[in-house]
């Protein structure tokens, strides 16, 4: 089967996102965290998110983010429904993750010019993301699917057509630098970076402090990380 691939990610933010290393994975319940959120994280030297439609409060957080912080890069996550494309195109969302391959909701990213990456988990899913056009695709869950070596398996049909995976779901601390050595991977989701409870609680300090560690692993592994605002 041939495919004509045309990248849902504008080669730029391909790069960016390459260049961040790791994205942050948020869950936020009150919008009037999200401001002192984005500021840890990119205390820290992260400059990019992904916020998560898991509460009433998303799209809020997302606008008070774009405008307060407008240095940080702003993706949002669990996009599910052509709907929330619109809405996150609305609050301001640079780009759009999704849990899976919903062939509806690509096709509304395309329409409307949100650079997505759909969710993959099998080869099918693979070849469904690439004949919608995407070639940054999510690996989820990737560590309860089975990590690295699975990744490697169901991605070696589609190297030669320049595929690349945001994995998400079980990276931690320990295992950040493996998964960043990958020439498969685009960038990391890193939901430890500032788990639910922790933003609850605002110990911003310790976010800033997590924001830090990943970065000196993307550095290690990478060189140079680019600072929150930075278009390299």
């Amino acid at each position: 089967m041939a495919f004509t691939i045309e990248t849902a990610f504008p080669a730029d933010l391909e790069q960016r996102l390459s260049d961040l290393g790791v994205i942050a994975v948020l869950v936020v319940d009150q919008a009037a965290d999200a401001v002192p959120l984005a500021r840890a994280l990119a205390e820290g030297g992260v400059g990019g998110i992904e916020l998560t439609l898991r509460t009433g409060v998303a799209l809020e957080a997302v606008r008070r983010i774009r405008a307060e912080v407008p240095e940080m890069l702003v993706g949002v996550g669990t996009i599910l429904t052509p709907a929330q494309v619109a809405q996150t195109l609305e609050a301001g969302g640079q780009f759009g993750v999704a849990p899976g391959m919903n062939p509806a909701t690509v096709a509304a990213a395309r329409q409307h010019g949100l650079p997505f990456a759909p969710g993959v988990c099998t080869p099918t899913d693979i070849e469904l993301a690439l004949e919608a056009g995407c070639k940054t695709l999510k690996f989820f869950p990737c560590e309860p699917s089975g990590g690295l070596h699975y990744l490697r398996s169901i991605a070696a049909p589609f190297a030669h057509l320049g595929v690349r995976f945001i994995p998400l779901g079980g990276i931690d601390a320990d295992n950040a630098e493996t998964y960043l050595k990958e020439p498969l991977v685009r960038a990391i989701g890193g939901s430890w970076l500032a788990p639910r409870d922790l933003i609850r609680a605002r110990h911003w300090a310790e976010v800033t402090r997590r924001a830090a560690g990943a970065v000196a692993s993307v550095r290690r592994v990478r060189g140079n990380v680019p600072s929150a605002g930075s278009d390299a």
